[in-house]
């Protein structure tokens, strides 16, 4: 009788232990909120990724994530963005980091103007930090590898939505952009640029243009028209999006006069045909727009003077003087009443 209750005492303690055990490994032991991610930087070790964890209070000790690491065989530290999730065991998420399960992150695209506006967005997301996405972009050897350089870079940059892991380098993050620029540019597309005898990149820099000119849909593939027609005779384009890219200043409502002769290659008024790259990244549908332009003899247009977002758009020069006159009263007299 007295060895029954030993041996049931015994195992009743070995229950509990493994009960114990079971709850430490396999029960809910992060201290963290539902969707919470943590960081493993590239060139970390054991220690420095404990530290991190008991930094930033996700686990109150180290002692049984030791044990789980040593259990699962995780000694390969990969870095990564690791999603935390409700109820996580601290065998599950030893066993995340070891398998390196990191959840990408969604790179949405939308419009940037520059290399520095694409690098600044980029570190708020990636491991990488600004300075490694600017000098990438602008170094001409990098850029010559994916049959670009420093000015037509961001004609690669299409307005998607990328899954990429946080720890990309500037390389494989540029190298998603192009995947998605060469599957856009199917041989239907490239036909019709050459149609118009404009390159994929140069139709990229012609929509940029428009992109900075008008929201309004409609009247984009006409804007298009004008240029191409400007273009077709040697005519400037003489395009007032690239005199604010070219003066670096994208607030600028008016273009004055003395604002025309600033010495860029950007500069649409001193300088014919298309500036050397994209002055932003247009909109998929402006670029269609450019592709499908209409046939006109439009070689100028304006914004109404009914402040609708809409352009007046005219074949001859006198036409379009008149037109711009009453854009330029309805403007002074907006002015005018701001001022009051």
């Amino acid at each position: 009788m007295k060895n029954k209750k030993i041996l049931f005492r015994t195992a009743l303690i070995l229950i509990l232990i493994l009960l114990f055990l079971g709850w430490k490994f396999f029960g809910s032991a992060l201290s963290t909120s539902q969707g919470d991610f943590f960081y493993v930087k590239t060139g970390s070790d054991l220690t420095a990724l404990k530290k991190e964890l008991l930094d930033k209070k996700i686990l109150s000790s180290s002692t049984w994530f030791d044990w789980a690491s040593r259990l699962i065989g995780y000694k390969n530290i990969k870095p990564g963005r690791y999603k935390i999730n409700h109820g996580m065991s601290l065998f599950t998420f030893v066993r995340m980091l070891k398998n390196g399960n990191q959840v990408p992150v969604n790179f949405v695209i939308t419009k940037l103007r520059t290399p520095e506006d694409l690098a600044k967005k980029t570190e708020a997301l990636f491991e990488c930090d600004s300075l490694q996405m600017y000098r990438f972009i602008k170094n001409e050897d990098s850029m010559k590898t994916f049959g670009l350089d420093t000015n037509t870079a961001m004609a690669a940059v299409m307005p998607y939505t990328y899954s990429i892991r946080w720890n990309t380098t500037p390389r494989k993050i540029f190298q998603n952009f192009m995947i998605a620029f060469k599957n856009f540019w199917t041989d239907e597309r490239k036909q019709k640029a050459d149609s118009i005898h404009l390159t994929p990149v140069q139709v990229s820099t012609l929509a940029s243009i428009i992109e900075e000119e008008t929201n309004k849909k409609t009247d984009k593939p006409l804007i298009a028209s004008v240029y191409l027609n400007r273009i077709s005779i040697g005519m400037p384009l003489q395009a007032d999006p690239t005199i604010k890219y070219a003066m670096k200043d994208f607030k600028l409502k008016r273009i004055y006069h003395a604002y025309l002769n600033v010495v860029s290659p950007y500069n649409t008024y001193t300088n014919k045909g298309l500036p050397p790259g994209p002055i932003c990244t247009p909109s998929v549908e402006t670029i269609e727009a450019v592709l499908n332009a209409p046939k006109t003899g439009f070689l100028y247009f304006v914004a109404s003077s009914n402040f609708d977002g809409s352009s007046v758009f005219s074949s001859t020069l006198a036409e379009h003087l008149k037109n711009a006159k009453l854009y330029q009263q309805a403007l002074d007299k907006l002015d005018s009443s701001n001022k009051k």
